[in-house]
């Protein structure tokens, strides 16, 4: 086993603290990293405080990590000693699913195998996220970072980066689309730069004036106060796309009509029950209502090319793992431009 030391909660309502952690030994297809890198979702604290009634303690979060080759098992030589990698949401899947054998391993029929609080089918323990020093992954689920990525600001890539990505790109967002961006945060101001550099006419919607100037910097063609009176009423019928960032439930209803003909509002934050939605909004003009999920492996390596091609980061403060437990609460309060990425090096610190 290789001994390592992880950041985590020993039951909820526990803070989270330093705990010990074993990683299986490297089989020939495994990859072992020394983390340098890894961000904060809010999945991290919805999961640290079991939010969902699914996590089993002891949790160590964490899945949007860079690091570093240590060694590898052999395997096909994709990887060598040295190497920068990324690991995000998903360590593993079934392999032989539909949705497994197109690429699309977050949608694998059994459930793809988490980084954090999965179950680990080689050892059959909870899987401990990337809050750690070291992590052993099978390869076919390690991401190359490509030249010109600042470790750092990549490492949100791995999961938010993708998470906006893969709908634009499944909608097939180009040069001439037109595409609004609902809310102005973690996945949104990637969402912003992402759909700007694919060519959309890209408007960004918030609450936040504060926010709409942050997004005409982040390259929005415009930007639009949702609280104005009137905000909306000369934006009808002229989306294709509407990418609804909002993590909490939220009233789709007044952005239906700026939807055109077979629009598509697609949810990406939100997972609890939507407020009720007018039929007729959807059903005069065949507009709808869809929701995505991260991404698969080839769509996450081709979101990470994408962004070092276009310059493309997300906007970070860097932490001690030490601060993790502050940057929560001000995660939660939204009190971040715009996502928290932890230096590991920090780890050790005070031990």
């Amino acid at each position: 086993m290789i001994r390592t030391i992880g950041w985590g909660s020993r039951g909820r309502g526990l803070p989270l603290e330093p705990l010990e952690l074993e990683r299986r030994d490297p089989g020939p297809r495994d990859v072992v990293i020394d983390i340098l890198f890894c961000g904060i979702c809010h999945t991290d604290i919805h999961q640290v405080h079991d939010d969902w009634d699914s996590t089993e303690y002891p949790v160590v979060p964490g899945h949007e990590i860079v690091g570093r080759v240590r060694a590898t098992g052999g395997g096909t030589g994709r990887f060598a000693v040295g190497d920068l990698v990324g690991v995000g949401c998903m360590v593993g899947s079934c392999g032989r699913c539909r949705s497994c054998e197109e690429g699309l391993e977050q949608y694998c029929r059994t459930g793809p195998i988490l980084t954090c609080n999965g179950r680990d089918p080689d050892t059959g323990r909870t899987t401990m996220g990337g809050y750690s020093g070291a992590i052993v992954v099978d390869e076919a689920f390690v991401l190359s970072l490509p030249d010109g990525l600042a470790p750092a600001a990549a490492a949100p890539l791995l999961c938010a980066g993708v998470t906006v990505h893969s709908p634009l790109r499944h909608h097939g967002v180009g040069s001439g689309s037109r595409v609004g961006i609902i809310g102005v945060g973690g996945l949104g101001h990637l969402g912003i730069r992402i759909a700007s550099a694919m060519g959309a006419h890209t408007v960004a919607f918030t609450t936040t004036p504060a926010k709409a100037r942050d997004a005409l910097a982040l390259g929005a063609s415009r930007a639009v106060v949702t609280t104005e009176e009137g905000a909306l009423d000369d934006l009808a019928d002229g989306f294709d796309l509407l990418l609804s960032t909002i993590g909490t439930p939220h009233d789709i209803n007044p952005f239906l009509p700026l939807l055109r003909r077979d629009g598509s509002y697609v949810l990406l934050g939100s997972l609890e029950p939507t407020p009720p939605v007018v039929g007729a909004l959807l059903a005069m003009p065949r507009r709808s209502i869809t929701a995505s999920l991260i991404g698969g492996i080839a769509e996450t390596q081709e979101t990470l090319d994408f962004c070092a091609e276009h310059g493309i980061t997300a906007d970070v403060e860097t932490i001690r793992v030490q601060d993790v437990g502050t940057a929560f609460e001000r995660t939660v309060a939204k009190d971040v431009r715009y996502r928290f990425v932890i230096d590991m090096s920090s780890l050790t610190e005070g031990r």
